[in-house]
């Protein structure tokens, strides 16, 4: 009717749930927020936040090659030569020449015909799975897998299914219920980066080859730690030339930053042309590629290092279960240690920090909500003195909160 004014019906406020979210104000008023903490300078094993000299076992630079000098020296010349960024995508102008050398190193450093660079090993994991599973095929993976693999699932058209951690009758019973699909893709990692613990990945391949479904492997944590040439999960059981793919990340062992995944050069050239995640955003910059090739060179000449990563975890881990700590099925140098609720978790965390030592609080949903923890990790670098050092912080504190 004329005059009369229509009341048009608002959308509800996009941004209240920001409002309501108080949680993390309320733990930082409290002086135990443990996120985000800003490092000063950095010297390996050894970190600077707010002044203080911190003892970094909360790291994955596993070899210490963050500060090799000739590490760092190849990636000034990349700088020099190359700049600062390419500008541009893997797909348009953003390829140099030592992608494709780094793709070459990789694919022989892994046992695999070919490989392709990604820019991170997120965009890896998001780029593969979800180009790889359409709309009739089943992607089945381990309840602790890494939230990338889980996202990749969940953008692609395909069935995602779950079992229980390393439950291989879990896995049996998934692919006899989806062995009808159109295609299989079993996902794993290599090394649980919360626990610490190594798959059953001999069980997993012989499942997959009686299903016909293919393998990946994330071997994030496992690439430099595992196997008699650091050549990562399969290489450790002897399995590389019966794994379909796999997956590994710069931003550990290699000191860097990026992600790439290898296998047959029919399944990479596919990759290559459809994977949303590589041609649609930039290329890992030179210096990062350049860190890489480096990286590749030290752990194949200086196969010490990872004898001096396992003794140092194999030091700190009964270290830490002589005091009586719960550091639970760790097997590698990552090393879990139980804490309970929340609040006990970031006290116990703010105690140790306090006392110089940095460490990760680990909370849902990276790990179930009762399975908080604080996660440790060392590297090939770390002088016995410094886990000392550790061992005794975890030991003062521990008592003074009633952890131990």
């Amino acid at each position: 009717m004329a005059g009369t004014q229509e009341t048009v019906q608002r959308a509800a406020d996009l941004f209240e749930k920001c409002r309501r979210f108080t949680a993390a104000r309320e733990v930082m008023e409290a002086g135990i927020y443990p996120f985000f903490q800003a490092i000063e300078r950095s010297s390996d094993t050894d970190v600077i936040v707010g002044g203080e000299r911190k003892i970094m076992v909360g790291s994955n630079n596993y070899l210490g090659l963050t500060h090799h000098p000739y590490v760092m020296e190849r990636a000034r010349a990349a700088f020099e030569r190359y700049g600062s960024g390419c500008t541009g995508s893997r797909f348009l102008n953003g390829t140099l020449d030592m992608h494709e050398e780094l793709e070459t190193r990789l694919a022989a450093f892994l046992g695999q015909e070919a490989a392709l660079v990604f820019s991170t090993g997120y965009q890896t994991n998001l780029g593969v799975i979800s180009t790889l599973a359409g709309r009739d095929d089943v992607v089945v993976m381990d309840r602790l897998c890494h939230a990338s693999i889980v996202d990749g699932a969940r953008l692609s058209y395909g069935k995602l299914t779950r079992y229980h951690h390393l439950d291989m009758d879990g896995l049996r019973n998934a692919l006899e219920t989806h062995r009808d699909a159109g295609g299989i893709l079993i996902v794993t990692d290599g090394v649980f980066s919360m626990e610490g613990d190594i798959v059953d990945l001999p069980a997993i391949v012989s499942l997959g080859e009686e299903y016909g479904a293919r393998v990946l492997v994330d071997d994030a944590h496992a690439v430099g730690v595992l196997g008699e040439g650091g050549g990562g999960t399969a290489q450790h059981f002897g399995l590389t030339e019966r794994i379909d793919l796999v997956m590994v990340t710069f931003s550990k062992s290699f000191a860097s930053i990026g992600g790439a995944v290898a296998g047959p050069e029919v399944v990479i050239h596919y990759l290559k042309h459809h994977a949303r995640s590589l041609i649609f955003s930039a290329s890992m910059p030179p210096s990062a590629v350049a860190t890489v090739l480096a990286c590749l060179d030290v752990i194949e000449r200086e196969p010490e290092r990872r004898a001096r990563l396992w003794d140092n975890a194999q030091y700190l881990r009964n270290g830490l279960k002589a005091l009586g700590y719960d550091t639970g099925m760790s097997e590698t140098p990552i090393i879990p240690v139980a804490t309970g609720d929340m609040t006990r978790t970031f006290m116990f965390w703010r105690g140790l920090f306090d006392a110089g030592v940095f460490t990760n609080p680990v909370m849902p949903p990276a790990v179930p909500e009762n399975a908080l923890r604080l996660r440790t990790s060392v590297m090939a670098t770390h002088a016995r003195d410094q886990l000392d050092q550790v061992l005794d912080a975890f030991a003062r504190v521990g008592r003074k909160q009633g952890f131990i």
